[in-house]
């Protein structure tokens, strides 16, 4: 196959775990007989730096012209005013719209050699294996009204939570057909006994799931999630629920993985490539981590899983993204670690170092 990738490198360590997963990439080409093409573009901070635009045009046009994107991360203390007019994490949420990408698939796995890195204990985290999977278009990140406005000592702010009665449908219709092919339950998210969005949410929910008797559904307030992800997180299947519930409670789960820098999402819409299958962006669920940008020490490998992700979902390329997450599970029982994941015992390693072990198990 001839694959076409958008890469959007971003900011902080973002060029540096994105490097290491088209090293990735380029070795599963070469093993598989794949051609892939590569395609940069400005997002984020990099792109205000540049243009004064966090999403340039020129970008948006290449990810729409793409088959897939693969994205690092933005963001940083040098676009973090919050008077800017123009911020990074603007350039990611309006991406998302132009491409429609409606779910975040967010898997949170814990690996055996991993268990250690969990700041809970073993018998809490070892074996969990879930999907969170989150709306990614409406709600407070897009909301309108939306801003501020007066002055001090009246100051105010005001941020808008819609959702229709279609997009929580779509969302929960990718949750079930996805816990088919697992575990067979779906936790839905929401704050049902305070909020109006989330009493439409759960009434749509429970529509969707009669359509699925094969897949059982549980309601889940959100602040009781929140307790159980840290008391019980064996107990979730596959996670369901609203974007800005969804933001947090991912964050929340990586930490039962030991680090954000073992995570992959990937970001899908309704919108097909040339090959057929869903076009997705694809990022590790860090950030930029700017205190070590540019040291070689930040962890690729929630990057090089996005990527794996990438072959699965917009390429329909199953036995490459199996061999990658299987290299990386190598890499991990062979004791080689970057330092966000690393215990005693094991041996400390950087970016590079890290993608050429996974290159060699490959």
């Amino acid at each position: 196959m001839n694959l076409k990738i958008t890469v959007l490198s971003g900011d902080g360590i973002g060029p540096e775990v994105v490097a290491q997963a088209i090293r990735v990439l380029n070795a599963v080409g070469r093993k598989f007989n794949h051609t892939f093409e590569f395609d940069h573009a400005l997002l984020g901070g990099c792109a205000i730096d540049a243009t004064g635009m966090a999403l340039p045009p020129e970008t948006t046009a290449k990810c729409q012209a793409a088959d897939a994107v693969l994205l690092g991360a933005v963001g940083g203390p040098k676009w973090s005013d919050p008077r800017a007019k123009v911020r990074p994490e603007q350039g990611l949420l309006g991406l998302r719209k132009a491409l429609g990408l409606f779910a975040n698939l967010r898997p949170v796995k814990v690996y055996d050699a991993l268990i250690d890195a969990s700041t809970l204990k073993a018998e809490i985290v070892r074996g969990v294996d879930m999907l969170i999977v989150r709306e990614l278009t409406g709600g407070a990140y897009f909301g309108q009204p939306q801003g501020r406005s007066g002055e001090a000592p009246h100051r105010q702010a005001v941020d808008t939570t819609p959702y229709s009665e279609a997009e929580i449908a779509r969302l929960m219709h990718m949750a079930f057909e996805l816990a088919r092919a697992r575990r067979r339950k779906v936790s839905s998210v929401d704050k049902a006994n305070v909020l109006a969005t989330s009493r439409l949410w759960r009434e749509v929910a429970h529509e969707v799931a009669a359509q699925y008797p094969d897949v059982q559904i549980e309601d889940v307030l959100v602040d009781a999630c929140s307790m159980y992800l840290i008391r019980s997180p064996k107990s979730y299947d596959v996670i369901a629920t609203e974007n800005l519930f969804g933001d947090i409670l991912s964050d929340e789960a990586a930490m039962l993985a030991g680090s954000m820098g073992m995570l992959p999402s990937a970001s899908l819409g309704e919108q097909l490539n040339q090959h057929g299958y869903r076009r997705g962006l694809y990022e590790p669920i860090h950030g930029s981590a700017p205190d070590i940008a540019g040291k070689g020490i930040a962890n690729p490998l929630a990057t090089i899983l996005s990527s794996a992700m990438m072959l699965r979902w917009s390429f329909g390329l199953e036995v490459e993204a199996n061999s990658i997450e299987r290299a990386v599970e190598q890499v991990l029982n062979d004791g080689l670690r970057c330092k966000d994941i690393a215990s005693q015992g094991t041996r400390v390693i950087g970016s590079e170092e890290m993608g050429a072990a996974v290159v060699e198990r490959l």
